[in-house]
């Protein structure tokens, strides 16, 4: 068993509000040995900052991320992040989080990708809620974004977890009920 504390979530935005990247791993390190935890997730949701496409998200995370594992070395500590499925889009001019997989995504020890949990635009109403766009196929509003397209464009399939909520009030859209879920992992195994 493996005890993780999840740093930020939807309410954190550290570029946007111009925290330093490595006083804040240096923070979070603190508190995982304080209290002698095993992991660190980060639920990175900082959307002003990937969405300005201006790479200051993907150097925030990566100095963030080189700072942690320094400090938390491989093999005795977990990191683990959790971008929404979108981030890994080809779309993002600045690489969003195909950059920083291809930065640091060898310190980092497998993706808790959010396939929920976005603003909802127009085409994007059904994302991922189907096998096929879960899996396959995602729609041209967040292309190449479907399980096996992030792993198509370079991220290692073993770092890719499939991040769904247990019930429809645990996120605000693309959820999947418990058995069509389960189907679609049947499928994703064969």
């Amino acid at each position: 068993m493996s005890l993780i504390v999840s740093a930020f979530g939807s309410t954190d935005a550290p570029i946007s509000t111009g925290a330093d990247p490595t006083a804040t791993a240096n923070n979070l390190v603190a508190f995982v040995k304080q209290y002698g935890l095993d992991s660190a997730d980060i639920d990175y949701e900082d959307f002003n900052a990937v969405n300005a496409q201006d790479g200051s998200a993907e150097n925030w995370l990566t100095t963030f991320t080189q700072a942690l594992r320094a400090q938390l070395p491989e093999g005795q500590y977990i990191i683990t992040h959790a971008p929404v499925a979108p981030w890994f889009s080809p779309i993002y001019a600045s690489g969003a989080y195909l950059a920083v997989d291809q930065m640091v995504g060898s310190l980092i020890d497998w993706y808790n990708v959010q396939f929920y949990n976005l603003v909802v635009v127009t085409e994007g109403t059904s994302e991922y809620t189907t096998c096929t766009r879960l899996l396959n196929t995602s729609s041209s509003t967040w292309p190449s974004t479907a399980l096996f397209q992030i792993a198509a464009l370079g991220v290692p399939l073993n770092k890719l977890v499939i991040g769904k909520p247990a019930t429809a009030g645990d996120a605000s859209n693309w959820y999947m009920d418990a058995s069509t879920l389960a189907g679609c992992l049947g499928t994703a195994k064969a």
